[in-house]
């Protein structure tokens, strides 16, 4: 998604679910002592000036109608266009016979225009122009109708420029979840609020570029009160970290376990152990296998090698750290379960990674909430899935719902990796969506590497959630540099190292942290 973070206005990154996206529509209007006709003239001004500040002034536009409010602004853009001697088809899916007030009035204005209105019978081709998706919006309800699926195969088939007005068709905007199609639109115009749904899932590809119109309503401290969600800012986030003093030494910034590195996992271990060194922990060590230790001196000389082969030889190491990093390659093995049933024991500082979280889906390891609120677990979808014990879909057709879910649960900070990755804390914290990443980072060690960034963090005593979310940050917006350099194909998570720190150090030199 192409969207300037550093424009948004102070108030402006909450994100709301739908329930409250209605309800703030409906104060504004009462508010404003207007209508959702005026409301809906308002919005198709600002859809024809956004449309031509990025496409510039199209010779042709075709729009696709459904039969809700977002057909309301679809018919207006189209007499507004007509209006500018540019040539409207509009092709109309639903029944104006049932057609709210607002909507049959929006569609007679068209009518008065010049635009070319014909009923969808999904023969039609368009070889040529813009298309305007005015289908669905913040209504969608279950699977769509198949003319509608049709229309959506149409858009996307087209390989034309695509403007959606205020929701993608066929996205849940309230959850980023796509049930069965979605258009795959370039440019998506919103209305008075950001959805949470834009940020997570299949939200950001398919809203493409997102630009949010508030239609001149004023933000308000009680629109945040509303809010169900928070985007985060990575500059905001690095302030937390505490600045180094002249007289700091390593033991001042913690000390780093990462355990894990069963026979043929040992990359995973070694690459969460470099993430933890290069975020800045003072000292970071790894226990894996006897055979593992020379790769990891050879990889980073800095990192404390252990070997241990039972549970028994890592007890005596449990006394050192300050902070544990559990799972990255820790396998599924007697050996794996001996390590993990140890360690969870201790009372410290936690994140609970990869293999960590299928062996306590599987209830071979119990874990205990006695320490949740010291914990950090970072499942992807499937991980997620088997923590749930729902499937990976239904995971994905709602991803803040599901993050809420595993905290309530274990009671620890979670994240829910994925596009647009969630970071859940208690109840009383507002959910958090991670604005940055690429498809690039769908790659090994990219989850382990996350793992070992959070862990560092945790150790320069951050708390939790913070660590969670800076950690997030720093690791999605690291990816983003690489790709923008050198492109997403091929990116492999040791690439992110040098950038995360380098984040840092940036950070350092203007008069933030470290």
């Amino acid at each position: 998604m192409d969207l300037d973070l550093m424009s948004l206005k102070t108030g402006d990154n909450f994100l709301y679910d739908l329930p409250n996206v209605e309800r703030i529509e409906q104060q504004f209007i009462k508010k404003i002592d207007s209508t959702e006709y005026a409301l809906a003239l308002d919005a198709a001004e600002a859809l024809f000036q956004e449309l031509t500040r990025e496409f510039g002034q199209p010779s042709n536009i075709t729009v696709f109608c459904g039969g809700g409010k977002n057909a309301a602004d679809g018919y207006l853009l189209s007499a507004l266009a007509s209006a500018k001697s540019i040539s409207v088809k509009v092709f109309e899916l639903g029944n104006p016979l049932q057609f709210s007030p607002t909507v049959a009035r929006a569609r007679e204005l068209a009518l008065a225009g010049n635009a070319e209105l014909n009923v969808f019978t999904g023969e039609e081709t368009i070889e040529r122009g813009l298309i305007v998706d005015a289908l669905i919006g913040i209504g969608l309800r279950g699977k769509l109708r198949e003319k509608y699926r049709c229309a959506i195969r149409k858009i996307n088939f087209s390989n034309l420029p695509t403007l959606s007005i205020d929701v993608p068709s066929g996205l849940n905007a309230g959850t980023g979840g796509v049930l069965d199609i979605a258009v795959n639109a370039d440019l998506t115009v919103t209305f008075l609020v950001y959805k949470q749904g834009f940020f997570t899932g299949h939200g950001p590809s398919c809203c493409g570029s997102l630009i949010l119109r508030c239609l001149g309503m004023e933000r308000e401290e009680s629109l945040s009160e509303l809010a169900s969600a928070s985007i985060m800012h990575r500059e905001k986030l690095c302030k937390m970290l505490p600045s180094r003093l002249n007289y700091s030494y390593k033991t001042n910034y913690g000390h780093v376990l990462v355990i894990g590195g069963d026979y043929g996992y040992a990359g995973a271990g070694i690459i969460a152990a470099q993430g933890a060194a290069r975020t800045g922990a003072g000292l970071v060590s790894l226990a894996t296998r006897p055979e593992h230790i020379s790769a990891m001196l050879t990889r980073q000389p800095e990192v404390m090698a252990i070997g241990v082969s039972s549970g028994q030889e890592l007890e005596p190491f449990l006394s050192r750290p300050s902070v544990l990093v559990l799972g990255p390659g820790l396998g599924i093995s007697a050996w794996s379960e001996q390590l993990l049933h140890i360690a969870l024991d201790k009372k410290i500082s936690t994140v609970i990674d990869a293999d960590a979280l299928n062996i306590i889906s599987s209830k071979k390891v119990q874990f205990s909430r006695e320490h949740a609120e010291n914990c950090v677990i970072t499942p992807h979808p499937g991980e997620a899935a088997r923590l749930l014990d729902i499937s990976v879909k239904e995971v994905e057709l709602d991803r803040v719902s599901a993050a809420i879910e595993l905290q309530n649960i274990f009671g620890t900070t979670v994240v829910l990796k994925g596009s647009g990755t969630i970071v859940c804390g208690r109840s009383s914290e507002l959910v958090s969506i991670c604005p940055y990443g690429n498809p690039g980072m769908a790659s090994a060690g990219m989850g382990d590497l996350l793992s070992g960034v959070i862990g560092g963090l945790l150790a320069q005593s951050l708390p939790c959630l913070s660590a969670a979310e800076l950690g997030c940050c720093l690791h999605s917006y690291a990816a983003d540099l690489v790709v923008d350099e050198l492109g997403e194909k091929g990116l492999l998570a040791t690439d992110l190292l040098r950038p995360i720190s380098d984040q840092l150090m940036i950070e350092g030199r203007s008069g933030g942290p470290i």
